[in-house]
């Protein structure tokens, strides 16, 4: 009689380590929109949390036939609780080592909301802003970068100039993404993006701050070609950024279609 071989104790065979003959190399592969707690800390010296989407790769060598998939979300695991920024570039290297590559990629994108009073009657509400961190992890180091992107109003200069009255606005996004000396905080490079915009957009308005934010941008035309080369002005000057690939997005209100504009700069170059 015979005992049953317990499941354990088979060989489970390693597809994706097996080789592979069409010698092409894949940059970057692994999983991707991973919801998972991401806890910040914010200037007043308090934390919020958020959620983030979050995505993981590896590169793949010509002669490896795929990765082990399980290996991402096992390190995004043994991270229980709510992930923090000073922890990111850390797993980026903890999953290329993991998986034995030479490269390895984290990104995490999540909303942060940030506390804005009106302009005039200083009524208060949240304002949602987009934020993340991007790592690339190699033998040599860990390169990150940080982006935020937030929501302003854009005047357009040419319609003010040729109507009789009034000028066409619209709601744009503008975005940086920087690599820098030194942490930035969110809260601080939203209010860059926001200085080089006609106005600002706010939570909350009554009629004398709709009324200031009108007047505001009508005073303050702008193309997305004066937002941007705006924003490459005001980072050059700061002394923090190394880098900075930015971009401003127009949501037309008399096309359908939006203005787009960006500049990606490294300095001393």
């Amino acid at each position: 009689m015979t005992t049953a071989q317990h499941p354990a104790q088979t060989a489970i065979p390693d597809v994706q380590a097996t080789p592979d003959d069409r010698r092409v190399a894949i940059d970057k592969v692994g999983v991707k929109d991973v919801k998972h707690p991401f806890k910040l800390r914010t200037p007043e010296g308090g934390e919020v949390a958020t959620v983030a989407t979050i995505s993981m790769y590896v590169s793949l060598p010509h002669h490896q036939k795929g990765t082990h998939m399980s290996r991402f979300m096992e390190v995004l695991g043994e991270h229980k609780d709510a992930l923090r920024p000073d922890e990111v570039a850390a797993i980026a290297e903890e999953v290329r080592q993991r998986l034995g590559a030479a490269e390895a990629h984290l990104e995490i994108r999540f909303p942060y909301f940030i506390t804005k009073r009106a302009p005039v009657t200083k009524t208060v509400g949240l304002l949602d802003c987009e934020a993340g961190f991007e790592v690339t992890a190699t033998a040599q180091g860990v390169e990150m970068s940080m982006t935020v992107r937030a929501p302003a109003t854009s005047l357009c200069p040419c319609s003010k100039e040729i109507s009789a009255y009034g000028a066409h606005n619209q709601r744009c996004d503008i975005e940086a993404q920087v690599w820098t000396r030194e942490s930035i905080w969110i809260e601080e490079m939203v209010e860059i993006l926001e200085s080089v915009a006609s106005s600002p957009v706010y939570p909350v308005l009554k009629r004398a701050d709709e009324k200031f934010v009108t007047e505001a941008a009508f005073d303050n035309p702008k193309f997305v070609e004066d937002t941007v080369r705006d924003l490459a002005v005001r980072l050059d000057k700061d002394e923090r950024i190394i880098k900075y690939r930015i971009t401003s997005e127009n949501y037309e209100s008399i096309h359908n279609h939006n203005a787009y504009a960006e500049i990606a700069r490294e300095k001393g170059r």
